[in-house]
């Protein structure tokens, strides 16, 4: 596999190395050595799969706080989307830039997320599966998110939006909401593991 670099630090887009025979072909997908030497910090405790009925459904803009941060491995097995994540990270010197990267069944690549980013994708087609490697488990306490079509972020979405969730829809500009809401939880609200 090869680990490519993007413009924000810690962000890795993944590309498979194919081992073709006259069965088909063998690739790693994930190698916890390749990552760690590539300076990324991955860990899979959970693993998530979505599927999406039609082109230009929108699922995000998605993170956890501290203490439940999490990274995300993400890659489109069937169908393509848009994947954008945006840098919520306090002290980083590209915070609220984002990424944006075309993942399908044929291209075969997976974005690599860090901790503290917002993360969120477009369907391109009908009928389309997500998977997801993650770090850690879903923890609602900790559970933040964007708006999707905040002006002040202006994400590139290819398509209109044909499906959203109400949850993902009323998610608050960055504008109406405190700094502190991306803040670790306090030690009292951390729900027992």
């Amino acid at each position: 596999m090869k680990i490519l670099t993007t413009p924000i630090e810690g962000v890795a887009i993944v590309e498979l190395e194919l081992r073709e025979d006259d069965r088909g072909f063998f690739a790693r997908t994930y190698d916890r050595a390749e990552f760690e030497a590539a300076g990324l910090e991955p860990a899979v405790e959970q693993c998530n799969m979505s599927y999406n009925h039609r082109a230009g459904t929108l699922r995000g803009m998605h993170l956890q706080v501290a203490p439940h941060p999490e990274t995300k491995l993400v890659r489109c097995v069937r169908g393509g989307i848009v994947d954008i994540i945006v840098d919520l990270r306090p002290d980083s010197p590209t915070r609220l830039q984002h990424v944006a990267v075309e993942l399908t069944a044929d291209n075969r690549r997976a974005l690599f997320v860090p901790a503290y980013f917002a993360h969120g994708f477009q369907t391109l087609v009908d009928d389309t599966e997500v998977v997801y490697q993650v770090s850690g488990a879903y923890t609602p306490a900790a559970e933040r998110g964007l708006r999707h079509d905040d002006p002040d972020l202006g994400l590139p979405w290819p398509l209109a939006t044909s499906v959203i969730s109400d949850k993902d829809r009323s998610w608050p500009l960055l504008s109406e909401r405190p700094a502190s809401d991306f803040d670790p939880l306090p030690a009292a609200e951390e729900p027992p593991r």
